[in-house]
């Protein structure tokens, strides 16, 4: 078996050397006069409403597009007043719809009746100067003259404007106001679009009060239901995102075979601490000395005996799962628990859950991996995060930590597919779904993917079945289960254990986990059940590779457009190089729940492969064909979506083995290289310095050991190579937590 390698280095950054070439329709596509007067009416009947409303400051518009839409193909000339706003600051939601087997952006917008009546006057004329100038239609063909000859003579509008007014018309299908037509009849957690007025004086001005307790955000709050009732009578266009506030938990789904057998344990010494945010745990059992527990759930909640099982069964594996599953042993040893119990055993309240994990992990900065196996018996919405989801990807963020999350159950008289429930459309957590012993998806699996789009679950593991439990210690004694819950915790022991043993950032790690489980037979297909893949049992089938593969990481952050290295030595054999490659990339981006479909803030687009002369200077010749952002080279957002998986925050890009390959041509050098490039979706940054991971492997056509030729070979070019020797990772780990007392 080989050592997974690290690889240091210098990596190069630029920023980005492309220009944008003149404003343009798509090729030989064209607007009609028709279709601008369409939507000059559509908005001429938005501003007679909002201008008998002054509630809210402005107008609430929302644009139906035509298909999903780059950021670059969003409205630019139109909801501005002025040559220095951006129409994309103004932008306050975003959702799919489906029509006519096609799916479709439609994104709300605030702006103010000023710009409004602008945007109005802009379609005025130019529908006029189509109707007049270019007989009721405009091409492609007619702009490039326009750009080329200058022929147009309006004083009223710009030649730019003018051609940027079209364009935005050429992508929107018409205007509307949306409202909030759901009926939920209980608590619920509501999200308001921002607005001029703050969500708390809005909602007083419509005579909702008592809210000092009930605001998540700036615009998101907890309505009982009769304060739900009033602001949709009065305001429903108001209301962004609903969802209900206490949600049934979808705990195991099987339990049996209870008894009082003795077991024993060691004292704790300076093991790593994963968190656990659960039911409550019982102090009864005989790991309790591996547990510091802290009960955050309000006092005047009557609690039962049953509110301890679920977290004492959950935190039982974390602790000493290996003991008592021998066939699970993952060669990790045991792990302490800080567990923060927060849900009774049948329902929960999301609002107080999330204030309750936000404060559990600002205090215990220490803790970089948590555990979570609560879940809810409802699906998530197809068009917006869940509030629980988007918090824990805003602490991911900002606190440098990694949930690892069940991929919740479904129940057993449920035959139909059923989505994850929330907070498991979490997007930069791992989402753990459970398998069989012969790697079937269990039959509890609800299936993603999110927001119809991102992959979840990420990946899945052993949870349990019917004729296979998994075995965990209760407050009675021993039990077996089945459930994602039990799934779960086992890959947060790995987490755990590649953080703090061996020392990798949580990108690296999540990366290897999912490299690791995808192998070269992904499973992330249209299911959508098991992930990426099965993660393996043995640590040391994460941390070794097999003799005829080279596996390496590296660490980057990301401060510019490109981030890149031109010089991987790959060793290469009769001026070819016979290899199958994969790589994954992981990293942690801002999220913007208000945004809607398009929640994630930051794009980080990978390129990997051989380097070769291109017309302008080296490139790379990417294993997966990558041509975004290539010269010559023009691609729909959809495409991208769905060939080279743009704005998630996982991507991996594999070739697949296959017996009738041949090695691969050697350019010049014979050098690799890896080139992650980065977008904003907002105006601005979300995020400078930005961290990511990427994991490489490289396996050899013909089962040839090829690893000490790329060690001599990368440490030649000036790369740093440490092998990643288990034992000594482990035993620097120990020094290095060791109480020294001074004398």
């Amino acid at each position: 078996m080989n050592n997974l390698l690290e690889l240091k280095g210098q990596f190069q950054h630029q920023n980005n050397p492309k220009g944008f070439g003149p404003a343009n329709l798509p090729q030989g596509s064209s607007v009609s006069a028709e279709h601008i007067g369409s939507l000059k009416k559509d908005l001429q009947s938005i501003y007679d409403r909002w201008s008998k409303n002054t509630l809210i400051g402005g107008a609430l518009i929302s644009a139906h597009y035509t298909r999903v839409v780059a950021k670059s193909n969003r409205i630019k000339y139109l909801f501005v007043e002025t040559s220095t706003d951006n129409a994309n600051d103004a932008i306050r939601g975003a959702r799919f719809e489906e029509r006519e087997e096609s799916i479709n952006h439609i994104f709300t917008y605030f702006i103010s009746l000023n710009a409004l009546r602008e945007s109005i006057r802009r379609l005025s004329i130019c529908e006029d100067v189509v109707m007049n100038q270019f007989n009721g239609f405009i091409t492609s063909d007619d702009i490039a003259n326009l750009h080329k000859h200058k022929n147009y003579h309006r004083k009223d509008l710009a030649r730019t404007n003018f051609i940027g007014t079209v364009i935005d018309c050429y992508y929107v299908r018409n205007f509307a106001i949306d409202e909030d037509i759901s009926e939920l009849g209980e608590p619920a957690i509501v999200t308001l679009y921002r607005t001029k007025y703050k969500t708390k004086e809005l909602l007083e001005r419509l005579g909702i009060r008592s809210l000092e307790t009930g605001m998540l955000d700036e615009t998101t709050v907890l309505l009982n239901p009769d304060q739900l009732q009033i602001l949709k009578e009065k305001a429903p266009y108001l209301i962004a995102m609903e969802v209900r506030d206490f949600a049934k938990l979808t705990l195991e789904d099987l339990e049996s075979e209870r008894s009082q057998q003795g077991i024993t344990i060691p004292h704790p010494t300076n093991e790593p601490i994963i968190g656990v945010i659960d039911t409550l745990f019982s102090e009864d059992v005989y790991f309790r000395e591996w547990v510091e527990f802290e009960n955050m759930i309000d006092p005047s909640i009557p609690v039962v005996d049953k509110d301890y099982r679920h977290g004492t069964e959950v935190t039982s594996i974390i602790v000493d799962g290996p003991s008592f599953n021998p066939d699970l042993n993952d060669g990790c040893g045991r792990f302490r628990v800080k567990h923060f119990g927060v849900a009774t055993h049948d329902r929960f309240s999301s609002f107080s859950v999330l204030k309750s994990i936000r404060m559990a992990v600002a205090a215990n900065r220490d803790i970089k991996v948590w555990n979570l196996s609560l879940g809810s018996s409802m699906e998530i919405h197809q068009n917006f995060i869940s509030p629980e989801a988007a918090e824990l990807d805003k602490i991911q963020s900002e606190y440098d930590v990694i949930f690892i999350v069940a991929g919740t159950n479904k129940a057993p008289e449920r035959k139909e597919k059923m989505r994850i429930g929330t907070p498991a459309d979490s997007i930069n957590s791992i989402v753990v779904n459970s398998v069989t012993r012969d790697g079937k998806p269990a039959s509890y699996t609800r299936v993603g993917p999110v927001l119809s789009f991102f992959h979840k679950p990420d990946v899945s593991y052993y949870g349990g079945d019917e004729q296979n439990g998994i075995r965990v210690c209760t407050p009675l004694g021993e039990a077996i289960v089945s459930g994602t819950s039990f799934a779960a915790p086992w890959i947060a022991r790995k987490m755990a254990y590649l953080i703090h043993y061996i020392g990798m950032s949580r990108e690296v790690a999540k990366a290897l986990l999912i490299d690791s489980a995808a192998a070269w037979d992904r499973k992330d297909d249209s299911t959508h059940s098991i992930g990426y893949g099965i993660v393996p049992i043995k640590i040391s089938d994460i941390l070794k590779t097999k003799n005829d593969e080279i596996r390496f990481f590296m660490n980057g952050t990301i401060d510019k457009y490109e981030t890149y290295t031109y010089s991987i030595p790959v060793p290469s054999f009769m001026e070819k190089f016979p290899y199958f490659a994969r790589a994954t990339l992981c990293y942690f981006p801002r999220c913007s729940r208000n945004q809607g479909v398009d929640y994630t803030d930051t794009e980080m687009d990978i390129h990997f492969g051989r380097v070769r002369e291109g017309k302008k200077g080296p490139e790379i010749k990417s294993i997966n064909n990558n041509n975004q952002d290539v010269d010559g080279h023009h691609l729909y957002e959809g495409p991208a979506r769905l060939l080279y998986r743009k704005w998630d925050n996982i991507k991996h890009i594999s070739e697949t083995v296959s017996p009738r390959a041949r090695a691969k041509e050697k350019y010049g050098a014979g050098l690799w290289g890896l080139s992650i490039k980065i977008k904003e979706r907002l105006s601005y940054a979300s995020d400078k310095d930005m961290q990511f991971g990427v994991v490489i492997t490289l396996k050899e056509m013909n089962g040839i050991n090829r690893i000490d030729d790329f060690i001599k070979l990368c440490m030649i070019r000036g790369w740093i190579v440490n092998q990643i020797d288990v034992d000594t990772r482990v035993d620097i780990y120990a020094k290095a937590e060791e109480n020294i007392e001074l004398e």
